[in-house]
Formats: structure tokens, C-alpha cells, sequence
């Protein structure tokens, strides 16, 4: 009992404590992100090298990969270039020489002795009469020792630490906890013929087979998975702890006159949303529902019976929106269809002017208005409410951890209301938002307007142009989307922490180019919207009326050029990311997106989400420069499918689930092992399992929870379990 004690309190110890790792170590360490013992046994290795198939110089086939078993014969160290070291190594075995060449790592000179006997995993090729592998694996034999049947273990390294000596150190780490109590009850364990944890970790890090490393890896995942969905629901339980939560009514007189002055039929789907966003509410615990619809779905409309709920509750709601192009764009439909019900509204952002911003923040405290619409204005300190009983977050992901929770400090238990166009597959809202209820919507209320996409080499950008103008022969408009506002730099400089950004639209311009893009575009030859707006001007639609919109343009001179753009006076928009979210022209049919492959997936599609929004059909042009494989395979995909879920689980594939998540994505960094795609049925089972148990025992009080409750709260401290979780 003591040893399972000291070898489970072993694991918060900090690293310097384990065997061979000395203070330099320590440090390279640090670097890496591993600090203590738990880091380093969580330190899984990111690939291994099989050496059971093993092959002959003589046998190995041109093109394969497997491991040759020899002995070192020679080694030279050579400088082809100032800057560039190779190591040349011939290994022989009875069959003949394998040449082995090693770029970059001069060191093997001196740790590779003729006479050696060694294992070498690879690929074959055959160039100047020699078969040869191009940096290897390389693996150092015993005397006598065979590389059959061998599995190495591949762990992230640094330059202070190789990943042999990762290994030795991770090795000594599984030493100091070998015994530790199992944090997962014994039932569960059963239920799904889980290894016990010692037992998965040894087999995840040495494992005599590729089986057990699957097995092993299954147990750590679902072991990931309900710690986070347990710290999850612990902290939606807490969120509303200490206060007393509204039951809204949700069959009020304002909810059922906005059904009625809706200017168009709720779909199926809406009208599901809107019941399972209306049975949270009207629920006495504080809800944390997440409302998630691709582009043009009308999740606007059905967040607007939330808010007709308020009204209807007597209390007040607030609809915070990340930039002020899309905060006005709630404010025109929504105030409409408020303004017929009678409802109070106002709207509040950085450029409102100070007496108006007076007056609204006046009426918001006394509770005469309702409903308050803004931007990053409404987290002001002297922007507060007389009962907030719902704070709705459009495009969540968007905000910050610290800027949603301080919309939310502004009510006692306010229910909270998330929407957002980025397209998150079920398994992978359920591993990182465990703590909302959720609500889809997938089909578009004008399904019937066939939106196409074509991908077209930069060269061809002609046919993108006869398109846009065949459409405004027509009397349609047409975007024309550039990754940068201009060349001069401004957008590097700001974020590289230069200028202070000015307005919402400008800092969230930035913050999505940095996130979405392949890189940084210093030096790069990438569109500038301001050349191409007077370029297509004087060429390309000198018949029609060509305008520019930026996040840095003054917000009187966006609404101006969005207000012409609407009434068809400007029919060509040349724009930057701003356009994304928030502005909605039926009439345009036409999309030219220049420098493509500088935008992600989800980006890309959130951008063609404003095409199409009518009933008229809608094409979307991707031009890209790109000779790159992987960046037209990329956007290949943006051809193949319109549904944003779909083109979700293919972003997966490619990327970080952090990358996709944005804000949340720190929640995502404890899921080392977990595959969004590969592991739906895990992430299924754990999130209702974790569900059972907090319904069952609410305090991970009970005898065979409490090894379980001591591991949710070390990995989800309390003061960091927001930031961890969202």
C-alpha cells in the first residue's frame, strides 16, 4: 500500500528528480514542456521503428522500407557546403555494402566506430551503383544482439536530448510509478478490457508488439477523454454554484409574435434548435448550450427566440459579436423584427458616440433596454446590467477564455448561449465542449441556390473574371477577397505587437490571417487589396463600380461602402477577411478568392458562405499560385464537397484539433493522444460514461471515485480549469 502510495505522489514530483536527468537536462526539458515526472510518462513517442522485418542488402527492394541488420564498415564526415554537414556511413552484411547517408548530424562521427554492429530502418533507393538509405533510424547493437522482433520507440527530442536518451530518461520516469493507483474505477476498467495504467504506459513507451501499443494507446485515450469530460461537467456544475438561475418562459407573448413577423418559415431544424435551446432555458439550472450551423443555416433567427424569451421573462439578454460589421448586421435584422414585437434594444460598440453610449448604458442598468447588441464594447466595466439572465456569443471561438467568461460575470447564472459557423463534427464538440448541450442545423433555408466551387491555377484567373462579369451583365455582384489590406507591411508590423489595433474588425482581420494561414507572409508576393481594387477598376470591371472594405477604414466609411454594396450602387467588392462573418447580400453570386492557399479550410468556407445566400446560384473561384501537392490537394477539397461538416473532418485529418478549435484550443493540448477522427466510438463512450458518473455522484465523492476525482482536479487545477476547458 505505501509503494502504490509513493509511486502515485511520484508522479507531481518535477522532473530533476528522476535518474539521469541533470540540471542542463532539466532545462532542455522545460523547453520540450515537461517539468514533472507525469510530463515525461505522458511524453509518448510519436512513431516507432519496427525492425522485425527485417531484409538483407541483397534482399532489400528498391522502394521499400524495412530494416537492414550489418556492421559499421567506415565513416566519413563531409562539408559539400559551408553551411551543410553529411555523414557517410557503410554498413555491411553478408550479403553485400548498404551506403547510409546522414545530413546534419556530424556527431555520428564520432559515436559510429568501424566494427560496430548496427540496425538501420528505412527506405531503399539505388543511385551511383549502391544501394542507400537517407537518414535512417539508426539503432546501435550489443554484441550479439539481433534487431528481430525489436520495436524502437521514436520520442520527441531536442537538440540536448537525443531520442535515445529520451528513451533512458523515460524509462526511469515509468520506474519511479510503477504500481500507482489506477485512477479509473474497476467497472469501467471491465466494462472495456482496459490495461491497467502501469501497464499502459510500459506498453505505450517499450511494447514487444504493435498490438500492444494499440491496446495500450486505447486504454490512454478513453483514460484522456473522461478526465476532461468529468472537468468539463465539474465546471459547468460550478459555474452556476452559489447563485440562483432563471427559468425562462419560453411561451410567452414575444416568442410567439416573433414566429409571426418572421419575414420566412422556420425550417425542421431550426425549429428542433429552437426547442432544444428553449428546454435549457426554461430549465432552473444555468444552461451552456453551444448552437452549431454551417454557413447561411439561420442560426441568427433561431438565437432571436432566446432572446424574445427574455423579454418575456422580465429580464435582460446580451448578443456580443466579434466584430462591429457583424454587431450591425445583428442590429439591423434583429431590431426589425424587435421593434414589431416590442422589444427593447440597443447597440454598442467601440465607434458608438459617447452621448448615445451614455444613454444605452444608462438603460441598460435601470433595465429598460432588453436586449443590448455589441461588440467587445459590452465587457466595458461601466456596462452593466439590472438582471442578465442570457449573454448569447456569436462566432464563440473567436473570443477569448477571459472575454467570455467576462460577459457571463455581468449576471448572477446567466444561461449562455454559444453560436458558431465553424463547422466541429459531433465527436469532437463532445471531446472539447463536454460541459454544453448541443444543437445542430446542416441545411441552408436556400438550399435551392447551387453554390459550385472551381480551384484554378493563378494563370487562369480569366475565367474567373468572364464568370463575375457574366454574372453582373446580369445585374448579380461580385467579392473579391485578398489575404492582405496592402504591402506596406502594416498588417506584419501589427502582428508582430506594433501599432495598437483600432477597431474590432482589424484586430480579428489579423487574428485570423495569423491563425488560418500556411505562414507568415513576410516576403511573400501575396495580392494586396488595395492595388487590386484600382487594378480591376481600370481593367478587368472598368463598366461597373468597383470598391475596397478593410478592417482599418473608418467605421462611417464601411458602412457607407456596405450600404452602396447592399443597394446595388457598388456591384464589385474587393475585400479582406472582414466580409467573413456578418454581411449578408443575396444578390451576390460571385466569388474570386485571390492567393488561396494562404487561407485554411475553415476560413475559406466561411468566406464563400456569403455567396449564395439568395435564391440565384452561386460559383466561388480559389486562384493560388501554389506548385505545392499538399495546398492544391487542400483545396481540392473545397470542389468536392459544400457541407462544412464534411470538409471538418477532412481539415481533421490534416491538422491539430487546436487549429480548428481556435480560443478553445488549449483544452485540446491534454487530449497527447486523442484522434477526433479515428476515435468517435471512445470519445462517444466516454462522454456518456463521464455523463453517468456526475449524475450518479455530483462531488466524485464516492470510495471508487475519489482516485478518479484526484486526477480530474491535479490535470484541471480550479484556476486554470476554464482556461484549460474552453
Amino acid at each position: 500500500m505505501a509503494d502504490r502510495l509513493t509511486a502515485t505522489l511520484a508522479l507531481d514530483k518535477p522532473a530533476s528528480r528522476v535518474k539521469l536527468v541533470s540540471p542542463a537536462r532539466a532545462q532542455a526539458l522545460s523547453q520540450l514542456g515537461v517539468r514533472t515526472v507525469r510530463d515525461l510518462c505522458t511524453h509518448y513517442p510519436r512513431r516507432y521503428v519496427d525492425l522485425s522485418k527485417r531484409e538483407t542488402v541483397a534482399t532489400a527492394r528498391i522502394g521499400g522500407s524495412c530494416t537492414i541488420q550489418g556492421q559499421v564498415h567506415e565513416v566519413k564526415l563531409k562539408r559539400p557546403r559551408p553551411q551543410l554537414t553529411l555523414v557517410e556511413i557503410s554498413v555491411v552484411d553478408e550479403t553485400g555494402v548498404l551506403m547510409v547517408t546522414c545530413f546534419r548530424q556530424p556527431w555520428l562521427k564520432d559515436q559510429l566506430k568501424p566494427g560496430m554492429p548496427i540496425a538501420v530502418a528505412g527506405k531503399v533507393e539505388f543511385n551511383y551503383g549502391f544501394k542507400r538509405m537517407v537518414n535512417p533510424y539508426l539503432e546501435p547493437l550489443e554484441a550479439g544482439q539481433s534487431a528481430e522482433g525489436m520495436i524502437i520507440p521514436v520520442h520527441p527530442a531536442c537538440e540536448k536530448i537525443s531520442a535515445a536518451w529520451m528513451r533512458r530518461i523515460v524509462e526511469n520516469a515509468l520506474d519511479m510509478v510503477r504500481g500507482c493507483y489506477d485512477p479509473l474505477p474497476l467497472d469501467l476498467r471491465a466494462k472495456y478490457r482496459l490495461m491497467s495504467r502501469t501497464q499502459a504506459l510500459s506498453c505505450i513507451h517499450f511494447p514487444q508488439s504493435m498490438d500492444e501499443v494499440a491496446q495500450a494507446r486505447r486504454r490512454l485515450v478513453y483514460e484522456e477523454l473522461l478526465l476532461l469530460e468529468l472537468a468539463l461537467m465539474e465546471q459547468a456544475q460550478n459555474r452556476s454554484a452559489g447563485a440562483t438561475p432563471t427559468a425562462h418562459v419560453v411561451d410567452g407573448p414575444c416568442a410567439a409574435a416573433l414566429e409571426c413577423v418572421l419575414p420566412f418559415s422556420l425550417t425542421d431544424e431550426q425549429v428542433a434548435a429552437r426547442n432544444d435551446i428553449f428546454a435549457q432555458m426554461a430549465a432552473p439550472c444555468a444552461a451552456n448550450h453551444m448552437l452549431l450551423g454551417d454557413v447561411g443555416t439561420g442560426k441568427t433567427a433561431v438565437a432571436a427566440f432566446a432572446l424574445a424569451a427574455v423579454a418575456d421573462t422580465g429580464t435582460q439578454a446580451a448578443l456580443m459579436a466579434p466584430t462591429e460589421v457583424l454587431a450591425r448586421q445583428h442590429a439591423k435584422s434583429l431590431g426589425a423584427w424587435f421593434d414589431q414585437i416590442g422589444v427593447t434594444w440597443g447597440l454598442l460598440t467601440g465607434a458608438t458616440p459617447d452621448e448615445e453610449r451614455q444613454r444605452i448604458v444608462r438603460e441598460t442598468l435601470t433595465g429598460k433596454l432588453q436586449v443590448l447588441i455589441g461588440t467587445h464594447a459590452l465587457l466595458e466595466d461601466d456596462v452593466r446590467f439590472d438582471k442578465l439572465s442570457l449573454a448569447v456569443i456569436d462566432e464563440q471561438q473567436r473570443f477569448g477564455v477571459e472575454q467570455r467568461a467576462a460577459l457571463l460575470m455581468k449576471g448572477g447564472a446567466p444561461d449562455a448561449l454559444f453560436l458558431t459557423a465553424t463547422p466541429i463534427p459531433r465527436t469532437l464538440a463532445l471531446a472539447v465542449f463536454g460541459d454544453m448541450t448541443l444543437s445542430y442545423i446542416h441545411r441552408r433555408p436556400h438550399d435551392a441556390a447551387r453554390r459550385t466551387t472551381h480551384v484554378l491555377a493563378k494563370a487562369d484567373q480569366g475565367q474567373a473574371y468572364d464568370a463575375a462579369r457574366a454574372a453582373l451583365e446580369r445585374g448579380e455582384q461580385v467579392y473579391v477577397v485578398c489575404p492582405l489590406i496592402g504591402q506596406d507591411g502594416a498588417a506584419r508590423d501589427s502582428r508582430a505587437g506594433g501599432r495598437r489595433r483600432e477597431t474590432d474588425e482589424e484586430a480579428y482581420e489579423y487574428a485570423a490571417i495569423s491563425i488560418e494561414s500556411d505562414g507568415d507572409f513576410s516576403g511573400d508576393n501575396v495580392t494586396a487589396a488595395t492595388k487590386e481594387a484600382a487594378y480591376l477598376q481600370e481593367t478587368v470591371f472598368a463598366d461597373w463600380r468597383v470598391e475596397l472594405l478593410h478592417g482599418r477604414m473608418k467605421t462611417a466609411e464601411k458602412d457607407e461602402v456596405m450600404a452602396r454594396f447592399r443597394a446595388n450602387e457598388t456591384q464589385v467588392l474587393v475585400a479582406t477577411t472582414v466580409i467573413e462573418v456578418g454581411v449578408d447580400v443575396p444578390n451576390a453570386t460571385v466569388m474570386i478568392v485571390a492567393d488561396a492557399d494562404r487561407f485554411g479550410l475553415a476560413q475559406l468556407h466561411q468566406l464563400r458562405g456569403r455567396v449564395g445566400r439568395g435564391e440565384k446560384p452561386a460559383q466561388v473561384f480559389l486562384l493560388s499560385a501554389s506548385k505545392s501537392e499538399a495546398s492544391l490537394a487542400r483545396l481540392a477539397a473545397m470542389e468536392r464537397t459544400d457541407d462544412g461538416f464534411e470538409l471538418a473532418k477532412y481539415d481533421l485529418s490534416l491538422r491539430r484539433e487546436g487549429d480548428i478549435l481556435g480560443n478553445r484550443q488549449s483544452g485540446a493540448s491534454v487530449l497527447k493522444l486523442v484522434n477526433v477522427v479515428r476515435d468517435e466510438r471512445i470519445i462517444e463512450a466516454a462522454h456518456a460514461d463521464a455523463a453517468a458518473i456526475m449524475a450518479a455522484d455530483p462531488a466524485l465523492s464516492d470510495l471508487d471515485h475519489q482516485a478518479l476525482a484526484l486526477e480530474v482536479r491535479r490535470t484541471f487545477p480550479a484556476d486554470a480549469a476554464g482556461a484549460a476547458a474552453h
